[in-house]
């Protein structure tokens, strides 16, 4: 693929175009995950898999790869530019999916898988470095958030347009698609994208200062905390993800519904993270995220009680997920702004480790949780009730016990 030409546009983009770049940029990875989801009993056939839970690996090991991959791009960004390490990562992408497309057994597939993720991580530390390099403090956090509720169209669309495809088309054509967006991305980014890192901003690319950056963002114990507790919460919807395909499956019988469930809940989370877009410059990311975590704990053990007492209807089930999801969109785009406001001396290698530790360390955990599914529904809200109140007590030692109190104003530099 051929790189459009490297002199990036005198001017900023326009914000909305912005928010929207970044937005799909973001989404290419919960585009790979979630458009897999309805083909997962479909792959699990042709490759004569007899372990359903070995499915989830199609999931988990995107993610493991994109994990590590995000140690690798904020660095290489702070030394050469976020512009075109970007387009690079991006174009890996594309090639990876049309590779995938031609996976003839699920150990080549999930080989794939694991680069494809690698490469997906570009766009996940660098659309956060350039957030951070324009912007700060709350201000970042409504930027975030409005970007979020953008992204999770994707997690809306993806299992329907995964199930669209698969009406017409055998699954490695899902591949083929997520190769065409990156694309579409590919072009937009190298003909509209100006490079957000000055030269007089960059690191020597080498060992010491990767090391010396992770020095860095580990000498802010608060940030370092949150951190934690994003990728605490992370692996609670990665077990959510993994398993929904069985959910349907196995306890609802109705495989078909759970493109339209998957979405409801969704919009609850956008619901959450439009209204941190309006309020946050207002009342501050701490407060509302704290509140945010508190609700999301409140619900969850609400949830067990409820699928240890009575049958659980699908309808129960989906609306209660989604207030979980609406909660965890509060708290997550503010942790994330929260640990990243100390780090714009190295905004990339900080955004690296962020996504590394919460990417990687997410999988680890849903692989985990998801080892343990055996067609009973609590697993999922009692994984947000533990996972949460592990987060909780990762933020009651970042505030020293001193909940809902902001730090930071609606500052707009770097």
């Amino acid at each position: 693929m051929t790189s459009p030409p490297n002199s990036a546009p005198v001017r900023s983009l326009p914000y909305a175009e912005f928010v929207a770049m970044m937005a799909f940029l973001s989404a290419l990875g919960a585009l790979a995950t979630d458009a897999m989801l309805p083909a997962l009993p479909i792959i699990g056939a042709a490759f004569k898999v007899d372990e359903p839970n070995r499915l989830q690996f199609i999931v988990s090991t995107f993610l493991m790869g994109s994990g590590f991959g995000q140690l690798v791009f904020g660095p290489l960004s702070d030394a050469f530019g976020r512009r075109r390490v970007l387009l690079a990562g991006v174009a890996l992408y594309a090639v990876l999916s049309l590779v995938a497309a031609f996976s003839v057994s699920l150990k080549m597939l999930l080989i794939c898988r694991s680069l494809q993720g690698i490469a997906s991580a570009s766009t996940a530390v660098l659309s956060r470095a350039i957030i951070r390099d324009r912007f700060s403090g709350s201000t970042m956090a409504r930027v975030s958030s409005t970007i979020f509720i953008v992204f999770l169209a994707a997690p809306i669309l993806a299992p329907s347009i995964g199930q669209a495809i698969l009406l017409i088309a055998p699954w490695p054509a899902i591949f083929a698609f997520l190769a065409l967006t990156a694309a579409s991305m590919f072009i937009w980014v190298g003909f509209r994208l100006p490079e957000t890192l000055p030269v007089e901003r960059r690191h020597d690319f080498g060992l010491q200062p990767i090391l010396d950056a992770a020095r860095y963002v580990l000498s802010h114990p608060t940030s370092l905390l949150y951190m934690v507790a994003m990728m605490l919460l992370f692996g609670a919807l990665l077990t959510y993800v993994s398993t929904m395909p069985q959910v349907f499956v196995d306890v609802f019988h109705a495989p078909s519904r759970m493109a339209p469930a998957f979405a409801g809940a969704a919009a609850l989370m956008g619901i959450g993270s439009f209204t941190n877009v309006k309020i946050v410059e207002r009342y501050g990311m701490h407060r509302i995220s704290h509140i945010a975590l508190l609700s999301l704990l409140c619900v969850s053990g609400v949830h067990v009680l409820l699928t240890l007492w009575i049958h659980e209807s699908m309808l129960t089930f989906t609306l209660l997920q989604g207030l979980t999801l609406l909660f965890f969109g509060l708290s997550l785009s503010n942790f994330g702004a929260i640990a990243m406001q100390p780090m714009g001396k190295v905004a990339g290698s900080a955004a690296s480790l962020q996504g590394m530790t919460m990417g990687l360390g997410g999988a680890v955990i849903s692989a985990i949780c998801g080892s343990f599914w055996h067609g009973s529904l609590a697993l999922l809200p009692l994984s947000f009730l533990l996972l949460g109140a592990l987060a909780l007590i990762c933020i009651l030692i970042a505030e020293r016990c001193r909940l809902f109190h902001n730090h930071y104003g609606a500052a707009h530099g770097p």
